[in-house]
């Protein structure tokens, strides 16, 4: 932790989750106005600034852009976090029984990662929530889907080197079973570049869940996402550019805010960076 709070990378990166997940947590008491009220009179105001009724302005319903961008960090943030969390259950998993069984058990398992990195991650997204149907579940098992292969492949690739150190190697002497050798000792120790991607992926997920929604395929009315947000701002980008400008920054913040936070654990954890 020590470590962690001396890098600025890390640190800016933590403020930015900090300040994000607490607008989520309290959006209710942040928000100046109702984000569903419409007002078809006020739509496409101009931004107020602090002190008017509406900060950033209106969308194409009146609806106050400021206080739906607050609420749309729910969304993101619930996102990416079931996301990550069923993409690492289940590559973890994978991962740690393909480098620790091997022979067929690893052959299946990377031949069926490398089946899925073959396709591009947007488009298989894109092609699993049109299947299965929009909705913002779909779009979250989707993005899991997508993410599994890059777990998987890391935590084999730290099996495979730390199966046969010397700790194991005592552990396996003094009579530990396979599980308790799994989780307890080669686990433990591949968990550093593990959180690297996890945080990454936590970026990548919101993007990718934006992009899912702007198509359609995400989060649906009257939910509030901010991939929606931008989609019904698009038929106004020249007139209106506001809509799609602050929705784009909260966006480019967050994941910002994911990637420095990434990056400052790889620093950390990586002494062959010093």
């Amino acid at each position: 932790m020590k470590r962690i709070l001396k890098n600025k990378q890390a640190v800016a990166g933590i403020i930015i989750i900090l300040f994000v997940s607490l607008t989520a947590i309290f959006a209710n008491q942040l928000v100046p106005n109702n984000p569903y009220r419409q007002n078809i009179f006020n739509r496409y105001e101009s931004p107020q600034g602090i002190g008017g009724e509406y900060i950033l302005g209106t969308d194409n319903l009146g609806r106050c852009v400021f206080s739906r961008i607050i609420m749309g960090t729910r969304a993101s943030l619930y996102v990416g976090l079931v996301a990550v969390s069923i993409s690492f259950a289940i590559g973890v998993f994978l991962g740690l029984m393909a480098g620790y069984i091997g022979g067929r058990i690893d052959e299946v398992i990377m031949r069926f990662m490398d089946l899925i990195l073959a396709f591009p991650a947007i488009l298989l997204a894109i092609f699993i929530v049109a299947v299965l149907g929009p909705s913002l579940f779909n779009a979250m098992l989707a993005i899991a889907i997508v993410r599994i292969p890059q777990l998987a492949r890391v935590t084999r690739s730290q099996v495979l080197a730390l199966k046969e150190e010397d700790f194991v190697m005592a552990a396996r002497a003094l009579g530990a079973g396979h599980l308790r050798i799994i989780f307890r000792h080669i686990l433990v120790n591949s968990f550093a570049p593990l959180l690297v991607i996890i945080s990454l992926g936590m970026g990548l997920a919101i993007v990718t869940e934006a992009a899912l929604s702007f198509l359609g395929l995400g989060t649906q009315p009257p939910d509030i996402s901010w991939g929606r947000m931008l989609s019904v701002a698009r038929d106004a980008i020249r007139t209106a550019p506001h809509v799609a400008t602050y929705t784009g920054i909260a966006i480019v913040i967050t994941t910002l805010g994911f990637n420095l936070l990434g990056d400052g654990l790889r620093d950390v954890f990586d002494p062959r960076l010093k």
